[in-house]
């Protein structure tokens, strides 16, 4: 997934990017809701992080905006504001969860899979493919009973395509789910990662449009 993460706070900003990342996500972290509206333009993110008190303005607002236009991004609100009435407000103007701070970050990483399962269509985090069992929550796979390891990267490319299953996603797409702003890819680094799940997962488990994309396969 390509994730924004919004967020004034440098150390909790840099733990759950480091976290983010460390899931095998993509995520690009501004402290400001300005910086969140230009990335926002020219960035299709797969979901939000949201803090509400930043330095220019509050995350209610930019959320207000979002649902205004018929942007359906899930959205996950962070903050230190823990009443009632902040949840209230934070979830009747669109926000799909509310996590108040201090969180546990492993906690976070639960809690962004599953809304991003329930906005796949399919909340349940065990899904069946072929002769592999996948756990989406748990993050493994197991192949004919069997436990396959995959890296985070590995891991991220496969449930990209899983998440859309039939759908045609090209190279830049891939990168775009698995990489930030300000990282260096190499030309080849999908090729070299669809080859290794290839080998793990089954030959058949992704397929090659040449010079358009990849799509899930049947495993």
């Amino acid at each position: 997934m390509r994730i924004l993460l919004i967020e004034d706070d440098t150390v909790l900003g840099a733990a759950v990017r480091d976290q983010i990342a460390g899931d095998g996500q993509s995520v690009d972290w501004v402290t400001r809701l300005d910086a969140a509206n230009d990335a926002q333009r020219s960035t299709a993110y797969d979901l939000i992080l949201l803090d509400l008190m930043l330095p220019d303005g509050r995350g209610i607002g930019f959320l207000k905006s979002l649902r205004a236009r018929g942007d359906v991004t899930p959205v996950i609100i962070l903050t230190a504001l823990d009443q009632i009435s902040d949840r209230i407000e934070g979830l009747n103007a669109g926000a799909d969860d509310y996590l108040v701070k201090p969180f546990d970050l492993a906690e976070l990483s639960a809690r962004i899979g599953s809304v991003a399962r329930r906005y796949s269509g399919n909340p349940n985090p065990v899904v069946t493919h072929g002769p592999l069992d996948i756990d989406l929550a748990a993050r493994s796979v197991h192949r004919d009973g069997k436990p396959v390891q995959l890296t985070a990267r590995e891991w991220a490319l496969f449930e990209a395509l899983l998440a859309r299953p039939g759908q045609l996603l090209s190279k830049a797409q891939l990168e775009e789910k698995l990489y930030s702003f300000d990282a260096e890819v190499e030309s080849n680094t999908i090729e070299v990662h669809v080859s290794r799940l290839r080998k793990k997962l089954g030959a058949a488990i992704i397929e090659t449009e040449r010079g358009m994309g990849y799509r899930l396969g049947k495993a």
